[in-house]
């Protein structure tokens, strides 16, 4: 081998290396379906965890009963942020997500809340008296917050009396807007939607008032072998995170 020709072949690993090591990584999407009561959190850690990672991260909101429908026919979701347990308890079990990944993200907290100030009370009596004509509440089929209204309403023996004045969202956000609009004087919420809320009245709801609401995250299929869907929950389990979980009023594990 002639050393002219040597050079060339030098120079063009050279050439080589230096574009490789030169040019970045391309960045992942990662598409996350998130239960409506975590909404802003979730908008909070997704653009740190994309400003920490260069990723790409896409939110999509809903009650999670309606989003594990989807996920079970198919919905190319990598993560689930759940607010409850039992869907993605579920998911894992069905082969929907991968074995392992399930882990609490936030144990939640139910208000009862109304945009009229001191409509409600410290004590939650409003709603055995006669000074309103509907109550908010998310469809208890589909979001875990919804059921947890059912229960303390049942807990405190008033379900079959209130019955008729219920109005039921789709999701939790749909049950929040009823309120917020005065299409229902008031509303059981996730104290996460109305943490930062000015003006109205609320009631936080004993947590013996109802089972616990544990919100779990998952992996799902889809994201099996994303390196950023993989790094997206590690995040949520960090100091970060867990920071603004609990500014929203969750409590972390």
């Amino acid at each position: 081998m002639t050393s002219i020709v040597r050079r060339l072949i030098i120079s063009a690993f050279a050439s080589f290396w230096i574009t490789a090591v030169a040019t970045p990584v391309l960045a992942e999407e990662i598409t996350v379906s998130v239960a409506a009561n975590f909404t802003e959190p979730a908008k909070e850690i997704a653009a740190a965890f994309e400003k920490a990672s260069g990723d790409k991260v896409t939110l999509s909101f809903g009650s999670s009963g309606q989003f594990y429908t989807q996920i079970a026919s198919g919905a190319p979701f990598e993560v689930f942020l759940s607010a409850d347990a039992d869907r993605p308890t579920k998911a894992e079990q069905a082969g929907l997500a991968v074995a392992g990944t399930r882990f609490t993200y936030a144990v939640g907290r139910l208000v009862l809340w109304s945009a009229t100030p001191g409509l409600v009370d410290d004590h939650g009596a409003v709603l055995k008296g006669s000074r309103f004509s509907k109550l908010s509440i998310a469809d208890p089929a589909a979001a875990p917050y919804g059921l947890a209204a059912i229960q303390t309403l049942k807990t405190l023996k008033i379900y079959d009396q209130l019955q008729p004045k219920i109005v039921q969202g789709s999701s939790i956000a749909q049950a929040f807007t009823f309120v917020k609009t005065g299409n229902a004087e008031l509303g059981f919420v996730a104290l996460s939607q109305v943490i930062n809320e000015p003006g109205g009245s609320r009631w936080l709801v004993p947590e013996a008032d109802h089972e616990p609401i544990i919100q779990q995250a998952v992996l799902l299929k889809p994201g099996a072998d994303s390196a950023g869907s993989r790094a997206f929950l590690t995040f949520l389990k960090g100091g970060q995170a867990r920071a603004i979980i609990r500014r929203f009023g969750y409590a972390t594990s």
